[in-house]
């Protein structure tokens, strides 16, 4: 059974929770996404990934699919959000500053090693950056960053 199916249901897993948050339009894109999804599942988290997660996407279920994001969002611990290319996805600029409301966690990825922004710490959009606790540069940062935030609060 999906996420999808259960959107309204609160979760009862002790397991920590992570938003997979980045774009999913292309067939590349969605490879991208599923190998991230994949390193934070293989660290102990239950993840939403939204093209995984909810229906296919038609005229009719745009609101079902925008409340199945945000109610997941609302019971994430944590969101991973992939903030690679030219531009970070609108979606996932939304996902990520609505999650930062929310005092979620947050770690980007940009794997891109070319700076967006001249300022040394400024690699992605301002915004961005300052709603991330960690902005991570490659998969062995995010588990590390994953990781930290694991033995924080297994000692609350």
């Amino acid at each position: 059974m999906t996420l999808a199916s259960n959107a309204g249901i609160t979760r009862n897993s002790r397991r920590p929770y992570a938003y997979i948050a980045g774009p999913l339009f292309t067939e590349g894109e969605r490879f991208e996404m599923e190998a991230l999804d994949a390193v934070v599942q293989s660290l102990g988290f239950d993840t939403f990934l939204p093209h995984r997660d909810n229906p296919p996407k038609t005229e009719h279920n745009i609101t079902t699919i925008f409340a199945n994001d945000r109610g997941a969002i609302d019971r994430c611990d944590v969101i991973v959000a992939n903030l690679n290319g030219i531009m970070t996805d609108d979606g996932t600029a939304w996902e990520l500053g609505y999650a930062h409301a929310r005092d979620k966690y947050g770690v980007g990825l940009f794997t891109d090693w070319r700076a967006r922004f001249p300022a040394r710490l400024e690699t992605v959009n301002l915004m961005m950056q300052c709603s991330l606790n960690v902005l991570a540069r490659s998969h062995d940062e995010i588990r590390s960053a994953l990781t930290a935030w694991q033995k924080q609060h297994a000692a609350l």
